[in-house]
């Protein structure tokens, strides 16, 4: 493979879920910030496609459809689906009291619920998709809550490539957010450099997962295990 060709990003698809707390038609800082990796990856002709949490109108809860709880309405099958269909993951969140949003909570435990599932491998259903994290907001706590997106992505299944969380925040206390012209933001070196590292990284992680299609089920397969297999698995005897 050439250099040329291993820098092509031309078949991937990457899905940004920005779980701000506001919907669509507001300013979301964290959007703007996101738009900043988006770009490049629209750069390198990765298919890309956006959508804000609030937008949607989801239940709390663990099952794929939340109606079979009594729940009037739930539109996670249409988030999920675009998920699946997803070679990136990347989840937004502002900060709220040096904790990612509530939004972004339920966006994990919505995942967390169809962890089960599986692919045609037999493992589980998100081996395969890469994940990373974008974050803003005018307090400590970026590195707080990347730790915890990125332990649940990897958990649920997800890769996570070296540093896949980028991010910016003012000066601690109430002051001027990402996209206010005051606070300078989009001229920030660290801010700029960590989210075009985090952006290439996710596109090289998913293009090799992509061209190895995933993982080898060898010794990770449920469906296997299930089965009985054991790989070379069991339990040593202790004297």
């Amino acid at each position: 493979m050439d250099k040329k060709e291993k820098n092509d990003f031309s078949g991937l698809k990457a899905l940004y879920i920005n779980c701000t707390l506001k919907t669509s038609g507001t300013t979301s800082h964290t959007e703007g910030l996101m738009k900043v990796s988006m770009q490049i990856m629209k750069s390198e002709n990765v298919t890309v496609e956006y959508l804000r949490f609030a937008d949607y109108d989801i239940a709390h809860g663990l099952l794929p459809d939340m109606t079979e709880q009594g729940k009037k309405k739930d539109e996670w099958h249409k988030i999920y689906s675009k998920i699946i269909d997803a070679d990136i993951l990347v989840i937004g969140t502002p900060i709220w009291l040096g904790e990612k949003s509530s939004i972004a909570t339920k966006l994990i435990e919505r995942l967390y619920g169809m962890s089960d599932k599986t692919n045609s491998k037999g493992q589980y259903i998100y081996y395969g998709k890469a994940g990373g994290c974008i974050i803003t907001g005018n307090e400590d706590g970026i590195k707080h809550s990347a730790m915890g997106i990125l332990y649940s992505l990897q958990h649920l299944g997800f890769s996570i490539p070296p540093q896949a969380d980028c991010g910016w925040i003012g000066e601690v206390g109430p002051g001027p957010s990402y996209l206010d012209k005051e606070s300078n933001a989009k001229n920030n070196e660290f801010t700029n450099r960590n989210t075009t590292f985090t952006t290439y990284n996710l596109l090289h992680l998913a293009k090799m997962l992509k061209t190895y299609q995933g993982y080898p089920a060898y010794g990770n397969s449920r469906t296997e295990w299930d089965d009985g297999t054991r790989w070379n698995f069991e339990n040593p005897e202790y004297r």
